[in-house]
């Protein structure tokens, strides 16, 4: 079975035209409207706070943390609260150190530049950031050969924003950089019914508390996804309900879109029955898994096992993947009384 995880409804880096053009009404403007986090909000209310009472710009910032709890709208806010204008680029797109030097002598003092994916950068361009980080400066080198020449341009003060879903890949020179570092956690089933709940208000959808946690507790923690879910949620509720989200026309959807009440999708139950029935449960190689269920093995290791590792289904050990007696439960497959003894 080849499935495009790319269109996969309950993978947080898929989306659709839909999806950008209302992502973009949904996301909070300031920090007292942006739900969950409260440690980060906490922190980064201070830092803002005592940067504008000195009159200095932001320290840089960087965000890290699984794909879809926000980042992106935090670097907006911070752009907000600090009351300048934001950039927005990604690192595979800042391919040669000219690209990046555009950017930086384009920004206006204390302007924020977000850099999304930004362990993604390029060493050369990551090179020149070192000194504009700093010392706000620019090296730059003019010409070839024995006539080349190295010039320096002093830059505005701005402030950095960067954003990773894998810090563990950023550079340590890089990483020492930014004088403010969060990580950001998955939500609680109750924080991502207030933000179904806020996304149903701004959307014009009738949703009670009932439906809010239906589509909350199905959601992976995640509330790209919980977003996503609220407005196929909608669609089923107008045309094969009476137009609110309750829990049963929730429930319905959900089960209709075959994500289950832990958010786990019809691929991610091939996966663990395929392991149970073929190869009892593991140890098992990712490449064998990939074969018997005709799918990438980067695929399994990026886009399915994480979330099953994290609700513990899954477990890699040295000799292969295994499910564990929880995932066994939950595909309602019995354990055979050998297996537990790993």
């Amino acid at each position: 079975m080849d499935t495009d995880y790319e269109s996969r409804i309950v993978t947080p880096e898929y989306s659709s035209s839909e999806d950008g053009e209302t992502e973009l009404s949904l996301r909070p403007k300031r920090i007292e409207e942006y739900i969950g986090q409260e440690k980060v909000k906490e922190n980064l209310k201070i830092y803002i706070e005592a940067a504008k009472s000195r009159n200095e710009t932001l320290d840089h910032v960087l965000l890290y943390g699984p794909p879809g709890l926000g980042k992106t709208t935090l670097a907006g806010i911070i752009a907000n609260e600090m009351g300048v204008n934001i950039r927005v680029t990604s690192g595979p797109a800042i391919e040669k150190p000219g690209d990046l030097a555009a950017l930086l002598t384009n920004l206006n003092v204390g302007d924020v530049l977000f850099i999304d994916e930004i362990h993604r950068l390029n060493r050369s361009v990551e090179e020149v950031l070192y000194p504009a980080m700093e010392d706000s400066a620019l090296d730059i080198i003019i010409g070839k050969g024995p006539s080349a020449r190295s010039i320096r341009l002093d830059l505005p003060k701005f402030t950095l924003v960067g954003a990773t879903t894998r810090a563990g890949q950023l550079s340590a020179p890089l990483r020492d950089r930014f004088g403010v570092i969060c990580r950001l956690e998955l939500y609680t089933p109750e924080e991502l019914s207030l933000i179904v709940k806020r996304s149903a208000g701004i959307l014009d959808i009738e949703a009670d508390d009932g439906g809010a946690m239906e589509i909350a507790s199905r959601s992976r923690g995640t509330p790209r996804i919980a977003n996503r879910l609220l407005k196929r949620a909608r669609d089923f509720a107008q045309v094969i309900g009476d137009g609110v989200i309750n829990r049963e026309s929730a429930k319905s959807a959900l089960d209709r879109m075959e994500i289950d009440k832990l958010g786990l999708d019809s691929v991610d139950r091939l996966l663990l029955t395929a392991m149970i029935k073929n190869y009892n449960g593991g140890p098992v190689g990712l490449e064998t898994i990939a074969a018997a269920i005709g799918e990438e093995a980067v695929t399994i290791e990026d886009v399915y096992e994480p979330y099953l590792m994290q609700i513990g289904f899954l477990s890699r050990t040295p000799r292969g993947r295994m499910v564990t007696p929880a995932g066994y439960a939950h595909v309602g497959i019995p354990m055979p009384g050998q297996q537990k003894l790993f």
